[in-house]
């Protein structure tokens, strides 16, 4: 699908206005439904990435808009300055979804985790007794939690990390799967271990089995908070609302974000115990747009659809016939394929193509696909997708590594 007039003059003024921070695909989406969108070419595209799990449910769930347009008549913003009745109903209905007992809602994932860090820095000092402006927080290498100066300070990847500093301090970086070493490295001001349960932007890495209850042992034992970044694995997209379900373990906050506003706003959460985020009091923390009606009322249909069961039962049913497609791959082109649910990450063999030469191949073969780290293919599909829809997107995969 070579570029045409139109296209090109769409991303040449994206270029000449926009800010350089990324460096998408050479594809101009103008029309999306499910699990497809098409270019202002009238090009049709399967969205095999879904917005980094951001529209779990698909483009433009019917259920989604229409709770939208519902409050886009009604009312758009109080600020929290006073109650809406959206808000309490919202919080009730995620955290009974999530077996949580208290939400503090935010915007956007970045936004949750710098959230949670605050939480857990206060919860340190006023419950713990760690000494005021020493709190630690344990983190992993390989890291992703967001773009925030607090979050790049731990980043070790040197695009996201290098030339924004002076860098905030209080963080222990230890090997990411290694829970001996999280033990090792909690002392008496470690206040919380903040990791994400299956890493995404790394590649869709998966830690070694028992490593989750051995970290939650570890925190148990120190009176340290276990926090999970759910903000890409989050609801459905492995198959349970938390990635975290797979490993029979609980954290004491969650932060929750893509997904959670269906593709359509940004919304995102901090949920777990209310003895944790009671630290919070009026003034201390806060924000214009968190727990604003549109917002809430969005993030309610999207509890109401999860509530169900059927979207992590497409995750685990489709996801099984994703990852054994993408597992005849392997040797093909393809050097190793790691995931859960409808979640993959691809290694493409470096002596055949560069993640970004495949992303391309892909797009001409009409499936939209986006590298991560040079290398990895970070496949993401919507959950309404088919099993057909699927084998076309393997399918095309391998031509594309063959092309």
């Amino acid at each position: 699908m070579a570029d045409t007039a139109v296209t090109s003059s769409i991303i040449t003024l994206d270029e000449q206005w926009g800010a350089h921070n990324y460096h998408p695909l050479p594809v101009v989406i103008a029309e999306a439904e499910g699990s497809w969108v098409t270019d202002v070419e009238g090009n049709r595209y399967l969205d095999f990435l879904s917005g980094y799990s951001a529209l779990n449910f698909g483009h433009r769930h019917p259920d989604l808009v229409a709770a939208a347009h519902a409050q886009l008549d009604r009312l758009t913003l109080t600020s929290r300055a006073f109650h809406n009745d959206q808000f309490g109903a919202f919080c009730r209905e995620l955290a009974t979804l999530t077996g949580t007992e208290m939400v503090l809602t935010m915007n956007t994932g970045a936004e949750a985790v710098e959230s949670a860090i605050k939480v857990a820095r206060k919860w340190a000092y006023q419950v713990k007794g760690v000494a005021f402006d020493s709190a630690e927080i344990i983190v992993a290498t390989n890291n992703f939690h967001g773009r925030t100066t607090t979050i790049v300070s731990f980043s070790d990847d040197p695009v996201a990390h290098d030339n924004y500093g002076p860098f905030t301090p209080g963080f222990v970086t230890v090997p990411y799967g290694d829970a001996e070493a999280v033990r090792d490295a909690i002392g008496p001001n470690t206040a919380a271990v903040l990791m994400e349960p299956i890493q995404g932007e790394a590649g869709v890495i998966v830690p070694p089995d028992g490593f989750w209850r051995d970290v939650r042992q570890a925190c148990d034992d120190n009176d340290v908070l276990l926090i999970s970044d759910e903000v890409q694995s989050g609801l459905a997209r492995t198959g349970e609302i938390f990635a975290l379900d797979h490993e029979d373990v609980r954290a004491d906050l969650y932060t929750l974000g893509k997904a959670l506003g269906g593709g359509i706003i940004p919304v995102s959460a901090v949920v777990g115990r209310a003895d944790v985020l009671g630290v919070l009091t009026p003034g201390s923390h806060g924000s214009t747009f968190g727990g604003y009606p549109v917002a809430c009322a969005v993030g309610r249909a999207v509890v109401e659809l999860l509530s169900t069961g059927d979207f992590q039962k497409r995750s685990t049913d489709l996801g099984a016939h994703l990852h054994a497609r993408l597992g005849e791959l392997v040797g093909h082109g393809v050097v190793e394929v790691r995931g859960r649910g409808l979640w993959a990450g691809v290694d493409i063999d470096p002596a055949a193509k560069t993640g970004r030469e495949v992303s391309m191949a892909l797009r001409d073969q009409g499936v939209l696909c986006k590298e991560t780290h040079h290398r990895t293919l970070r496949i993401a599909p919507p959950l309404v997708i088919t099993r057909e829809e699927i084998d076309h997107a393997v399918d095309a995969l391998a031509a594309a590594l063959r092309a």
